[in-house]
């Protein structure tokens, strides 16, 4: 059977209702001689296996037999799939027709690409940037994330701002829906799976940068994402795997007395974040802050091996401290 040049590849957890909604989309505007689609199932307990044989017969179900978190559940799928290019794609994301060949015709022309995502459109407010990734990931001086049209709860309405023929270079593509270069993936570890979830693509785009490729953002694909499937926004679980996996992300991909630099002013910037909970009454956040500061704190000596090169001062982002501007300064992207 021939090896098709693009595999997208869905990672399914108890998501049969999700995936009524949005497979079909999915199904239309991708399954092509070209590209495959693939349903990773988690372990399911559900009858989602099932009824993805019964009603989608096209799509490919890769049972995996247990669940192992969205970052190994990846790791295990993307080691089975022989295409060369590889789509991550949220189960609760639409997508319309022609999303996918912009960003697999800049992957085939750009052999430095190592990742690339679409711009990531809100299904429940079509005109505005959704949460995750809007026009692509930067990072700023402390390692905090955001977005082109996002910060974070704040999310623009997409006038075409970000909008250009050529692809942008960004610090990290969403995992909403990220195309990855097979090899590259590999060459990078993966995703990191003491992840478990959330942080894990932005972390994978650093090592991806550390071996020697680019990350892209490409505006003239776009999909719609639900957002929140597996953890609704506000929740202290997704408050809590933030800020952790975010401080080991600092911790394995910085020099080692660089990141010890960077996380010192860090733990000031994340007390701020606490008190900010703290006022507007979000125990549960705030807890999480803390119970992530005390299990990073407990987990960074997993990493043992750190890069010699400081990269993170080039990533595109990193000249501003964002999240401080926003919160005292009310300075969006």
């Amino acid at each position: 059977m021939k090896t098709a040049r693009l595999s997208v590849v869905i990672l399914n957890w108890n998501g049969r209702k999700v995936m009524e909604r949005f497979l079909p989309s999915v199904v239309k505007s991708t399954v092509s001689p070209d590209v495959s689609l693939i349903v990773a199932d988690n372990g399911s307990t559900d009858d989602s296996v099932a009824w993805l044989r019964e009603r989608f017969p096209e799509v490919e179900v890769m049972e995996l037999g247990e669940n192992y978190g969205f970052a190994e559940g990846y790791n295990r799928a993307i080691r089975k799939v022989e295409s060369p290019y590889i789509v991550l794609l949220n189960s609760d994301v639409e997508t319309p027709e022609g999303w996918w060949e912009p960003l697999l015709d800049f992957m085939e022309s750009h052999p430095e690409s190592g990742a690339v995502q679409p711009k990531v459109l809100a299904y429940r407010e079509r005109g505005k940037f959704e949460h995750a990734g809007a026009a692509g990931g930067l990072l700023d001086r402390l390692g905090y994330p955001y977005a082109r049209g996002r910060v974070l709860f704040y999310t623009e309405e997409d006038k075409g701002q970000y909008d250009s023929d050529m692809a942008t270079e960004v610090a990290w593509a969403s995992g909403a829906c990220m195309m990855v270069r097979r090899r590259a993936y590999l060459e990078a570890g993966g995703l990191d799976s003491d992840f478990f979830a959330h942080m894990e693509e932005i972390d994978l785009c650093w090592r991806m940068r550390l071996a020697g490729y680019r990350v892209y953002a490409l505006t003239s694909s776009a999909v719609y994402h639900y957002g929140g499937a597996s953890l609704a926004y506000g929740n202290p679980r997704k408050t809590y795997l933030n800020f952790r996996n975010n401080l080991l992300m600092l911790h394995k991909n910085l020099p080692l007395r660089r990141g010890k630099r960077v996380l010192i002013e860090r733990r000031l910037a994340d007390t701020l974040g606490f008190l900010f909970f703290l006022a507007r009454g979000k125990w549960g956040d705030a807890k999480a802050v803390l119970k992530a500061h005390r299990d990073f704190r407990r987990m960074r000596g997993n990493y043992k091996n750190f890069p010699a090169e400081d990269i993170m001062k080039d990533l595109p982002g990193t000249d501003r401290y964002v999240y401080l501007d926003f919160l005292f300064r009310r300075s969006r992207v």
